[in-house]
């Protein structure tokens, strides 16, 4: 539950059909919601860092979904997360991710869906909107796929956030992404954090968090939902 009072988060389940997936959704206390966001997690799994950011959403008038695609599993050891990663079935997490997306799709009031998401869930981020509908996308430093020309099917803008310093998603990565989307004449911007390194954002992790860079990256990202979800209605919160 949030300790903001402003904001009203709870345990859930997204149910589409015959297929189910757990996850946490957080929602303004009050007023009319009329844009959807999913988040989703790092290689971590859900944990309570990736619900504050769901409320954080919420606190912005946003509904906010944030799935667990582990299925009732985190942990806060790497080698236990790098594993929980790589036998994550990539088909079946899309698949639970678009259950979340028609949900909320379906939830009276929303207008339009978009998607953000940290390392692993970055990547699904990028992903998604080239298997759905999606009206907004804001990867940070998720993998950028070998063959671009997946791109080209992108239903939405991105803006996709990155660091300089980043080891996994490096600069040229992240220039292989900006080329496809020109490429494939998609809207979107690839933004580059001078000397921010890998999970740059995550202010749960002291030896990697950078605070101006993740403020100026979280008022980026508000700004691009609020103009590709909101479509023109005043952002009020």
């Amino acid at each position: 539950m949030s300790a903001n009072p402003n904001v009203t988060g709870e345990r859930t389940t997204f149910v589409a059909g015959t297929r189910s997936v757990y996850g946490y959704l957080a929602r303004p206390s009050t007023g009319a919601v009329s844009a959807a966001i999913i988040i989703v997690h790092e290689w971590w799994g859900l944990n309570r860092h990736i619900e504050e950011i769901a409320e954080r959403y919420a606190a912005e008038g946003f509904l906010a979904a944030a799935p667990d695609l582990y299925h009732g599993k985190s942990t806060k050891d790497a080698a236990e997360a790098g594993k929980l990663m790589s036998s994550l079935d990539q088909r079946a997490a899309l698949e639970d991710l678009n259950v979340v997306s028609n949900e909320l799709r379906a939830t009276s009031g929303i207008e339009a869906v978009g998607i953000t998401g940290f390392c692993m869930g970055g990547t699904f981020a990028l992903l998604l909107p080239c298997h759905t509908r999606l009206e907004a996308s804001v990867p940070y430093y998720g993998d950028v796929p070998e063959d671009t020309s997946i791109l080209a099917n992108l239903s939405c803008p991105v803006l996709f956030i990155g660091g300089e310093k980043d080891e996994w998603i490096n600069v040229a990565k992240m220039k292989r992404l900006e080329a496809a989307l020109a490429e494939h004449k998609k809207p979107g911007e690839v933004r580059i954090y001078k000397d921010a390194p890998h999970a740059f954002f995550n202010d749960t992790r002291v030896e990697v968090y950078r605070e101006t860079d993740a403020r100026d990256a979280w008022q980026r990202t508000i700004d691009f939902f609020n103009k590709h979800l909101r479509r023109g209605q005043a952002a009020a919160v």
